[in-house]
């Protein structure tokens, strides 16, 4: 089986607990696009077979949230898991529907982020968390980051929460996000929930969750059903037909002369999908193949 899965990943699931469910479930080669934290829910794309060569080409993606911020309290995780640093009452004024919309407007763009202290980034070798768990100072640079929309959901003023949909660029810390948002709003806050409902074109409408597999009469037959091809994979990318005397040149590894653009390709011969290949100089290389 080779192919992308969509998991809606729960709460308190690694991603690596559920590539290690799946794996033992096929018992073949199994990976995933990018770890979604064990306190976040949702879109969880899952490589199985030759597809975990396609890891490359599925990790630079936009990505859209449904959060949760709570406001009036900072925690040093800027989730709920960490020790509360701070407290402090919200006005009401500060949960005018108005206002929160007009501030969640003003987040949309191009933007400096200062990633978590708690993060996987590494700086100098050590991961941050490293040493924040060593309670250590690190400098943390900005990274650029793009907010495309932001759109509020609802407003619960007795919780004192937010809830809005985000669509963001690769590498945009929701965590961080939530804190300047408390911050723009005159206060402080941290993030509550956070489901991850889309990455790239995979969508939660489209997912299957880990317990619908895990109690399936047959759960191989399960993932077979809900499983996306790698000819489906790269449908928007270009298409080169190979004869068989070409085509034995490239399963070998040679590099055939090729004059389209540099860019991927689905390579083809007498209309069966061989798998994917690359031009750089108009030479086609061998990337996937099935």
């Amino acid at each position: 089986m080779d192919g992308v899965i969509i998991i809606n990943k729960p709460k308190n699931y690694t991603s690596h607990d559920i590539v290690y469910k799946i794996k033992k479930i096929l018992g073949e080669k199994v990976g995933h696009t990018g770890t979604l934290d064990p306190l976040a829910q949702g879109v969880l794309p899952i490589l199985i077979g030759k597809a975990t060569k396609c890891s490359a080409y599925l990790t630079n993606h936009d990505k859209t949230y449904q959060v949760e911020l709570k406001l009036g309290i900072k925690t040093e995780t800027a989730d709920g898991e960490g020790n509360i640093l701070q407290e402090e009452n919200v006005s009401e004024e500060i949960l005018k529907k108005e206002y929160v919309e007009k501030v969640l407007l003003s987040m949309v763009g191009k933007q400096e982020q200062v990633p978590p202290i708690y993060s996987a980034i590494k700086v100098n070798g050590k991961k941050l968390y490293e040493y924040a768990r060593k309670g250590q100072e690190v400098e943390i640079k900005p990274r650029e980051i793009t907010i495309y929309s932001m759109k509020l959901n609802n407003i619960n003023i007795e919780q004192k929460t937010i809830n809005f949909t985000v669509e963001c660029s690769k590498g945009t810390y929701i965590r961080s996000l939530c804190e300047d948002i408390a911050s723009k709003l005159g206060t402080i806050g941290y993030m509550n929930n956070l489901v991850r409902i889309k990455v790239g074109k995979f969508s939660i409408q489209d997912s299957i969750s880990i317990d619908d597999l895990i109690y399936a009469n047959n759960p191989k037959e399960k993932l077979e059903e809900k499983i996306i091809t790698i000819e489906e994979l790269f449908e928007n990318v270009g298409k080169i037909e190979l004869n068989q005397k070409s085509l034995n040149l490239f399963l070998n590894g040679v590099k055939i002369s090729e004059f389209k653009s540099d860019g991927i390709y689905k390579i083809y011969c007498n209309t069966d999908f061989i798998g994917i290949g690359s031009i750089k100089n108009e030479r086609l290389k061998r990337e996937i193949v099935l």
